[in-house]
C-alpha cells in the first residue's frame, strides 16, 4: 500500500522539489492565510477559502499551478516550524538525495518542456540584439536570446538585462537551476531568479 503523505511531508516534498527554503514556505503559507496572497521565491502562495477548519492555497510558478491542497489551522499553529521538521523524514531524505543526483550536467539533446533544475555547459553561438519590452508586471527591461550548443544539440537561451552583456559569441558557459519552457512551440531555456548564468573556460564543448 503507498505511503499517504502527511501535510508537513507533502510540504516537505515541494520544498525539495521547488528549491524553497521550508521557514521561507511555511511563513509564506501564515502570511497567505492572512491577507490572501504571499511569495516564497519562485512561488506564488494564494489562500483559495476556508472551509471546517482548514485553509484551501493554491501555489503557482510562472502562473502555472504547482498544487492546490488544503492545510488545518492545527498544523499552522504548531510550534515552531512542522514543515523543518518533516525534512528529516527518510522518504524526504531519499527525495533529496534523488535531487542531488539530478544535479548532475545536462544534455541539451535530453531537455524536455516543464523539466526544472537544468545544469549544463555549453558554447555560445549567437547572441540577437536587445529589444527593450514591458513585462507582465509592466517593467521596462532589455531582453535578447543566446543560441547556445553542445556535443548534443542546440536550444535558445533568454537572456534579460545585464545577463546580455555577459556572454558573448564563442564564450562557453555554464548554466545552472534553469528551467526549460516553451514559446511558439519551441524549446527554451529560462533562468527566472534562481538561475545563474557564468562564463567559463573550463569547458571542452565540441562545435
Amino acid at each position: 500500500m503507498r505511503h499517504k503523505k502527511s501535510e508537513g511531508e507533502y510540504l516537505a516534498f515541494l520544498c525539495v522539489k521547488y528549491d524553497v527554503n521550508p521557514d521561507e514556505l511555511f511563513h509564506a503559507l501564515l502570511s497567505s492565510g492572512k491577507t490572501g496572497q504571499s511569495k516564497c521565491g519562485n512561488l506564488v502562495v494564494n489562500c483559495r477559502g476556508k472551509s471546517k477548519g482548514k485553509i484551501i492555497f493554491l501555489i503557482t510558478s510562472d502562473s502555472a499551478v504547482v498544487a492546490q491542497f488544503p492545510v488545518s489551522d492545527n498544523f499552522l499553529k504548531l510550534k515552531g516550524n512542522p514543515i523543518r521538521t518533516n525534512m528529516e523524514t527518510e522518504a524526504v531524505k531519499k527525495q533529496i538525495a534523488k535531487r542531488v543526483k539530478s544535479n548532475s550536467p545536462h544534455l541539451i539533446r535530453d531537455l524536455r518542456v516543464g523539466m526544472t533544475h537544468i545544469n549544463l555547459k555549453a558554447k555560445v553561438l549567437e547572441v540577437t540584439k536587445p529589444k527593450f519590452v514591458v513585462t507582465r508586471y509592466g517593467n521596462h527591461a532589455s531582453f535578447a536570446k543566446a543560441i547556445i550548443s553542445d556535443e548534443t544539440g542546440q536550444i535558445k537561451l533568454c537572456l534579460w538585462n545585464e545577463q546580455i552583456g555577459s556572454v558573448s559569441v564563442e564564450d562557453k558557459v555554464h548554466i545552472e537551476n534553469a528551467r526549460v519552457s516553451a514559446f511558439r512551440g519551441e524549446r527554451q531555456l529560462t533562468l527566472g531568479k534562481t538561475g545563474t548564468l557564468n562564463n567559463t573556460e573550463l569547458l571542452n564543448v565540441d562545435t
